[in-house]
């Protein structure tokens, strides 16, 4: 149709190309397309009509002005997109009657599609030269926002980009980290696949494989396609597919149906009606444009006369293919000829669905954007009402200009152009879900918006279906989430998403699903059984509340009884010979001091603190020495007063009972002296012992000053050597005086428990080190009050007929 201003049309109404033979010797014939009109592309076109036609009866926009359309058929092919881009740019188009000379017929200034990115791309190149926008309502291939190679491309459509973003997203929101990819072998395919692919890894999605063809190609190479999908392990397919080579695919699958597959679609085929009729595909999901409504286009679309129809070839092979009968006269004795019976409102068809109008409100967008930019060139608006000069002579490049500016909203629906010519991108998520009836719909389930804030773009708020019907999310993962607790490991040649779980080495955890690292716990704490949790360790110590403290306990406060029965019975028999031979001021003096050994060993049992730290070293050294220093002290005695007994010998004055108490307070003193410098220089103090085991804690006294502690032992360790000694040397004494000989013994095990006890305390682990210096005091402390006291007591309470003068005297 002529008007003041035409704008072009370009779309895939034929999907096939005629093949033509070239000879070379005549003019070719003119290239025809071939195959079923598609009828939602023929939907597309007419949707032109319909805008151009409510544009020229609208009053506010080019008012006065009449828009023309020139629309031709692709047939989905690059050569033809190509040849009908030459003419639309040409401007002599002979279809056109220019018979007045300021007619502008036949001048293109801006042309809506083509239907492909492959086709727009070529289209896009040649009329860049020309400033000729081309407005696409379904090319959606990123690579098209590239203004210095396609400065005139704009469309209404989102880019790619968003989508390919939307649907890594949408992958990743449902746990699906094995996907198949499956692509056309096509600008629009493989770089919206590129592009998805990218987004995809930055997920942490995998990709098992990843597949094109084209609606061109043999028939093996799309049986290969279907073997893949068959074959593989993964159970969610993301499909980059234009509808055409979609219908080819299921085909092909339909006749050996492969194992359910979860299909994940672009918008390229996922709100394609005609798809509906897959069956197995039922629960598939994608990103579709937003639903639209255009009031009076189904009415439009309807109103088809046989007369229009027969006006027009591609209506007329429209009609004759929906109605199968022939306008005319039949050629062919089986051929039924269309009477006026055709209803259109009964036809089924994606041409008359107008119930999801999605693409359709893409052109119908389309052209009144560059309606709009060829009123911002023309006209002028002035007080109230707006003028128009039909007879300017505008180029194609003021329209593009204003093209970029344009900012406007039809039916409720804003459009304008970013820097790159791309809209605001907005989807609606949508499901394939089967009715009651079992037919399949499409249903809208979500929403999402790039231009709201990072994390808020996607929601979903309706019940999806999945695969085969099912409301269970299916799970498509090369290896299973590792639990906490475990680690993954890569396998070996395998894709990041294949992996194995190991659990956590010893002392680390991981509370996180699928954690690539286990960590540490800190000092205190130690993983529980299952590694996914830090627990404070278990603090250790020897405790009155366990049966090796109550063990010792007892043996302890035994011990303290014993010492003070004995020192009882000595004293109820301070006057009998055998205790007054025996240095009655010492003996009373050692079993006070080994009442003091036993009951200091309770102060190793129980949680160490700084006052008991404190104590039980320095008591145990003060103790032993002045218990030490008794036997010292009788033993020295013992061998004086045989060596006075040679005539004319003075030696026992100098060892009495001043001197006695001399020596014990000499000797206890030195090691009082030693445990004050102990205690002001470096003193024992409490502390958490993590070394020993790993998985507790051992509360322990820490000495300090080991120098400390080992003067300490060492000064009792040279007064029992010394004191074993001078009892080594009394042991040839007279048999009737056994004193020696016990003190001897006496000194033997304290010795012999002491040498034994430096490794043990040494290589002892935890509370067990504290349980060995117990013992090594409680077994020291029994052998001295068992061999000096035990044989006295015997004679006292139970041979007192041997408790004489005259039988210590050995005087018969």
């Amino acid at each position: 149709m002529d008007g003041d201003y035409v704008i072009g049309g370009v779309f895939s109404i034929h999907t096939y190309k005629q093949t033509v033979t070239h000879n070379y010797t005549s003019m070719p014939e003119p290239v025809k397309c071939r195959g079923r009109i598609d009828s939602r592309e023929l939907r597309f076109s007419r949707a032109v009509v319909f805008a151009i036609e409510e544009i020229n009866n609208s009053t506010g926009l080019l008012p006065g002005i009449k828009l023309g359309y020139e629309i031709h058929d692709s047939c989905a092919s690059v050569p033809i997109a190509m040849h009908v881009t030459f003419q639309l740019s040409n401007g002599l188009d002979p279809v056109f009657n220019t018979g007045h000379n300021c007619s502008h017929s036949g001048m293109v200034m801006g042309i809506v599609g083509e239907s492909g990115s492959t086709p727009s791309i070529s289209m896009s190149r040649i009329i860049g030269s020309f400033n000729i926008p081309l407005v696409s309502h379904f090319a959606t291939c990123a690579c098209l926002s590239d203004k210095q190679q396609y400065p005139s491309f704009f469309r209404t459509i989102p880019s790619d980009q968003f989508q390919a973003d939307a649907l890594a997203k949408l992958v990743k929101h449902f746990g699906w980290t094995w996907i198949g990819a499956v692509r056309s072998d096509s600008d629009y395919g493989n770089n919206g696949m590129a592009t998805f692919l990218d987004a995809a890894q930055k997920e942490g999605i995998c990709v098992e494989y990843s597949e094109s063809f084209y609606r061109t190609h043999p028939q093996s190479r799309i049986q290969r396609v279907a073997d893949v999908i068959r074959r593989s392990t993964a159970v969610v397919v993301v499909a980059f597919l234009a509808s055409t080579e979609l219908r080819i695919l299921m085909e092909e699958l339909a006749r050996e149906p492969s194992p359910p597959r979860q299909w994940i679609g672009s918008e390229g085929w996922v709100t394609n009606r005609g798809m509906l009729r897959f069956s197995f595909c039922a629960g598939a999901i994608g990103f579709g444009i937003q639903k639209s409504v255009i009031p009076g286009l189904r009415e439009f679309l309807l109103d088809l006369s046989p007369t229009k129809v027969a006006a027009s070839p591609v209506l007329t092979e429209f009609w004759e293919d929906s109605f199968n009968c022939r306008l005319g006269k039949s050629t062919a004795i089986d051929e039924r000829v269309c009477d006026e019976s055709e209803d259109l409102q009964t036809l089924q068809s994606p041409y008359t669905d107008t119930s999801q109008l999605r693409i359709t409100n893409m052109v119908y967008k389309a052209v009144y954007a560059i309606a709009h930019a060829i009123h911002n060139a023309v006209c002028q608006k002035t007080n109230s009402t707006t003028l128009c000069d039909k007879f300017s002579r505008i180029e194609s490049k003021q329209v593009l200009t204003q093209l970029k500016k344009v900012s406007f909203s039809q039916n409720g629906y804003d459009v304008s152009f970013d820097a790159n010519g791309d809209p605001v991108a907005k989807y609606e998520l949508v499901n394939w879900q089967k009715s009651e009836s079992g037919n399949i719909e499409l249903v809208t389930v979500g929403h999402y918006d790039a231009s709201l804030p990072a994390g808020q773009e996607f929601r979903i708020n309706k019940n999806l279906t999945w695969v085969d019907g099912g409301t269970k999310v299916p799970v498509s993962v090369c290896s299973d989430s590792c639990p906490p607790g475990t680690r993954k490991v890569l396998q070996k040649g395998k894709p990041i998403c294949c992996y194995d779980c190991i659990p956590c080495p010893e002392g680390e955890i991981s509370n996180a699903t699928d954690s690539t690292d286990c960590f540490p716990c800190p000092k205190e704490y130690w993983p529980n059984a299952e590694r996914d949790t830090c627990l404070p360790k278990p603090v250790e110590f020897l405790s009155f509340d366990e049966v090796l403290g109550i063990i010792l306990a007892a043996f302890s406060v035994g011990g303290a009884c014993l010492a003070i029965v004995t020192g009882a019975v000595f004293f109820r028999h301070r006057t009998s010979p055998i205790v007054r031979a025996n240095n009655s001021e010492l003996s009373f003096l050692l079993l006070f001091s080994l009442t003091l050994c036993f009951l200091c060993s309770l102060t190793f049992i129980g949680a160490p603190s700084d006052w008991s730290c404190m104590l039980r070293h320095t008591a145990f050294g003060i103790t032993f020495v002045l218990c030490i220093s008794c036997v010292l002290g009788k033993t020295i005695v013992v061998l004086m007063a045989f060596r006075a007994t040679l005539p004319g010998s003075n030696v026992m004055k100098w060892f009495g009972p001043p001197q006695q108490r001399m020596t014990v307070v000499s000797f206890t003193f030195v090691q009082v002296l030693i445990c004050i410098i102990w205690l002001v220089v470096s003193p024992p103090f409490p502390m958490k012992n993590l070394t020993v085991y790993k998985e507790r804690i051992i509360l322990e006294c820490a000495l300090g000053s080991a120098i400390g502690f080992w003067v300490v032992l060492g000064y009792i360790g040279l007064l029992a050597v010394f004191c074993l000694v001078l009892a080594v040397l009394a042991r040839k004494l007279p048999d009737s005086f056994n004193e020696a000989k016990f003190i001897t013994f006496s000194m033997l095990i304290f010795c012999a428990v002491w040498i034994t006890f430096i490794p043990a305390y040494v290589s002892s682990p935890g509370k067990f080190t504290v349980a060995v210096e117990i013992f090594a005091i409680l077994a020291s402390s029994f052998g001295l009050i068992l061999c000096i006291f035990a044989p006295k007591c015997f004679i006292i309470l139970f041979k007192p007929e041997q408790n004489t003068k005259k039988h210590l005297m050995n005087k018969h």
